[in-house]
Parts: C-alpha cells; sequence; structure tokens
C-alpha cells in the first residue's frame, strides 16, 4: 500500500458529511451524563478523503471536533472518469467491503456509511456491497482503506518503470 497521505493548505475546499452520531450514555450515583460521539467524512470530491471522530456533550460541538480530526488525515484516492479503477475488496475489523467500477450514468450504488464516503471523494458511478458488519465506523474504514489501495494505470507504469507513451501505443 503506497502512501497517499494529503497536507492540506487553505485552497482546498473540503465538504463535510455526518456518517452517523451516536449517543453515548454514563451512569453514576449522580444520574446519567450523555454525551455523543460524531463520525464525519471530508472530501473535496476530487480524489481527497478524509475521516474523524468528535465526542462532546453536544452534537453540534461533537460534529465540529469531527471536521476538525477529519482535517488532519487526509488520503489521495484514484478516481477516472467518475468511476474507480478497478475491483477492490477491504476488510476492517468485521466489516467487509467490495468496490467495483461501473459505466457512467449508473450512479453510486452503496448503503449508508459507505454512500457518503464514496461520494466524499468525488466518485459519480460506482457498484458497492458491504458484507458483514454493519458498524459504521468500521464499514468507512474499510471503505477508505480499499479505496487508498487502489492504484490507477500511470502510478503502475511508474512502479514498473514504463512510459505512458509505450503504454498506449500497443
Amino acid at each position: 500500500m503506497a502512501n497517499n497521505r494529503v497536507k492540506i493548505s487553505n485552497d482546498v475546499e473540503l465538504k463535510d458529511r455526518l456518517v452517523a452520531i451516536n449517543r453515548v450514555t454514563k451512569v453514576t450515583k449522580g444520574g446519567r451524563t450523555f454525551t455523543f460521539a460524531a463520525i464525519v467524512v471530508v472530501g473535496n470530491e476530487d480524489g481527497v478523503i478524509g475521516l474523524g471522530l468528535g465526542k462532546a456533550g453536544e452534537v453540534t460541538t461533537a460534529i465540529a471536533k469531527g471536521v476538525e480530526a477529519a482535517k488532519k488525515n487526509l488520503t489521495r484516492v484514484p478516481v477516472i472518469k467518475g468511476t474507480v479503477p478497478h475491483e477492490q475488496t477491504a476488510k476492517f475489523g468485521g466489516a467487509e467491503v467490495f468496490i467495483k467500477p461501473a459505466s457512467t450514468g449508473t450512479g453510486v450504488v452503496a448503503g449508508g456509511a459507505m454512500r457518503a464516503v464514496l461520494e466524499s471523494v468525488g466518485i459519480t458511478d460506482v457498484l458497492a456491497k458491504s458484507k458483514g458488519s454493519s458498524n459504521p465506523h468500521n464499514l468507512v474504514k474499510a471503505t477508505i482503506l480499499a479505496l487508498s489501495e487502489m492504484r490507477d494505470a500511470r502510478t503502475i507504469a511508474q512502479n514498473r518503470g514504463i512510459s505512458m507513451e509505450r503504454v498506449f501505443k500497443g
């Protein structure tokens, strides 16, 4: 797996998406204390994606913390003509995902947490399936892992020391 980390700069416009909110209850002898954990995904819809988890006593604060955490954790993903370059599977914890390229006009065929990640990264046509656990934490992490393991033709050619002109001349 290549290191696809991205440094954030001010000119990058990142859009945030809330994936899930979890209300956590702590019971003490004084009563119940409620806190919130928010899973947030940020992306520029052009191949950059980040994941953050924010925890706070209020929902809005938890979301804001999640967005800040996601901006510190960005990864670059290859997106070719609105879809992924090839099929890919990945597993994180109990969640397993399968992502497959689709023809133009198909749309994003994916469920909840996976859909948020794929739309944030800028993929418009893809077929995706989640197997195993539906836990949003692990599902988002597995999806980002699958996307970060993808390689486009240009990267593979560079790794093999082949010029792109030679590849496309046939």
